[in-house]
């Protein structure tokens, strides 16, 4: 579930709300978040936009591994990744600041929904990493690799995909994926509320006009095809292999094939 909270100011708050399963995303889930995402980015009266999950175990401990059940081969792999890429661009180009407010668990495509925010504040508590070698034997795509690398440099990347570790709320702000980190989880909201209200004092063409130029030099260069590497990992025996064991909850087997 995703729930929208409109306050004063042209103030969206856009809620995980799954916190039994850490607000692990759904299918269904992915769905809503590009709708709002749409719906939002028509609002002439949006000025801000912030993300955040439910209870402070996680913002999102990304996709629901059991979604996967239904994989049955590389195609399923590729198609999700493409599903992914609208959801995530889509809130990438909203045309108002997007905030994430950052508690526990930030993992998988929660990292992706982060990255596409322009500013991201931790509490603490948070723990950030894409930790799939060590999980479910899949990969992320190219280009979810160049946004979080366009943030901490492709060899930390590198580093926290082949090593499968999470950084916790002080090493990610050094490395520049959080831009703030609060005192402590009860004051993480509030801090989120103060800068959304700060950004909707200001000029909001501006505002548009400058995430534009920079989503726009982003984009300016094509990124090269990745659909071999996806079909690779989506298509192998160690994908259903990870997917049986953490549904078993055991530690997988890998073979590499």
């Amino acid at each position: 579930m995703i729930r929208v909270e409109r306050r004063e100011r042209g103030i969206v708050w856009v809620v995980f709300d799954r916190p039994q399963a850490r607000n692990a995303m759904t299918f269904a889930m992915w769905q809503r978040l590009r709708e709002i995402t749409v719906e939002l980015a028509a609002d002439p009266s949006l000025r801000a936009v912030v993300l955040t999950g439910s209870g402070d175990a996680a913002f999102v401990a990304g996709t629901d591994i059991a979604e996967f059940r239904a994989f049955r081969g590389a195609d399923d792999g590729v198609a999700y990744e493409a599903r992914m890429h609208g959801v995530v661009d889509a809130l990438e180009a909203l045309p108002v600041p997007a905030i994430a407010a950052i508690a526990g668990a930030c993992t998988g495509g929660g990292v992706s929904i982060a990255a596409a925010c322009d500013l991201r504040i931790g509490a603490p508590g948070t723990r950030i990493g894409v930790p799939i070698a060590r999980t479910l034997g899949n990969c992320i795509s190219l280009r979810n690799v160049a946004r979080v690398g366009e943030l901490i440099g492709l060899d930390k990347v590198k580093a926290l995909l082949l090593s499968g570790v999470l950084l916790d709320a002080d090493d990610a702000h050094r490395l520049g994926f959080l831009t703030e980190v609060v005192s402590d989880a009860a004051s993480l909201h509030a801090r989120a509320q103060e800068q959304a209200e700060a950004i909707a004092t200001l000029a909001p063409l501006t505002l548009r006009a400058s995430k534009e130029m920079v989503r726009r030099l982003r984009s300016a260069t094509p990124l090269p095809d990745d659909e071999d590497l996806i079909r690779l990992c989506y298509g192998s025996h160690d994908f259903r292999e990870g997917l049986t064991a953490f549904l078993d909850k055991r530690r997988p087997h890998w073979t590499g094939e």
